[in-house]
């Protein structure tokens, strides 16, 4: 990014311009949840598919632009984990890692998770937590454990959700059909709830369907480094 320095042009008798480069070494720090919510099933395959593909999609894009990328792959204990890995062999270590890991149906420990964050001795510029945050009642223990997190970074939390869920509650023609309408509504008015809260603890909510949350997470990584928030 350019602008002309017009204090600098007066004096010099020439056009001056500042230059702005994009802030390089950053730290993102990806937290994938391997817990029981990881493994519902969304579209053609689970939850944690999808967020798998984001992180590789979003750890593509930022050893491009210099930063530095940690994984963590987390429920009550580490499943992966790859750290102080760049250059060209980051991809292959983050596919090796992610390979064998399954979800885990127990509920993920939250605390112990964001203990995980400062264990890799690195101030995050950017923490990435994908997760499936759309309950009210089983988000209250990430809802709480989130303000100590932003405090000291800029945290996306991005939910894989059914991209299925607008289009049933348009359908009303049978009893089934309005029966299965309001559950649709009821689970988008908690997920938009969830995200409410995620913001008021200082995070930023992202959800989406499988196909298109990992492109919208990379997204919103390049458009908070040309703003300089990185």
């Amino acid at each position: 990014m350019r602008s002309i320095d017009w204090r600098a042009t007066a004096r010099a008798g020439t056009t001056m311009l500042r230059t702005w480069r994009p802030e390089r070494d950053r730290h993102v720090v990806i937290v994938i949840d391997t817990g029981r919510t990881s493994a519902a099933r969304v579209g053609d395959g689970v939850r944690l598919d999808a967020e798998m593909e984001a992180a590789l999609l979003l750890s593509a894009l930022a050893v491009q632009a210099g930063d530095h990328v940690h994984l963590v792959m987390f429920d009550r204990a580490v499943r992966a984990r790859v750290s102080g890995v760049d250059g060209e062999a980051l991809l292959p270590a983050l596919v090796d890692a992610m390979a064998p890991v399954e979800p885990s149906l127990i509920d993920t420990d939250w605390d112990a998770a964001f203990a995980q964050i400062r264990a890799l001795a690195v101030r995050p510029s950017l923490v990435v937590l994908l997760t499936a945050q759309d309950d009210p009642a089983s988000a209250r223990g990430f809802l709480g454990s989130l303000p100590a997190l932003t405090a000291h970074a800029r945290v996306l939390v991005g939910t894989v959700t059914d991209a299925s869920l607008a289009a049933r509650t348009a359908a009303r023609t049978t009893v089934g059909e309005v029966y299965r309408a309001a559950a649709a509504e009821q689970t988008l008015a908690d997920a938009a709830q969830v995200a409410q809260a995620v913001a008021r603890a200082g995070a930023e909510a992202l959800a989406d369907g499988p196909e298109d949350l990992p492109p919208r997470v990379a997204d919103r990584y390049l458009a908070l480094k040309a703003a300089g928030r990185l």
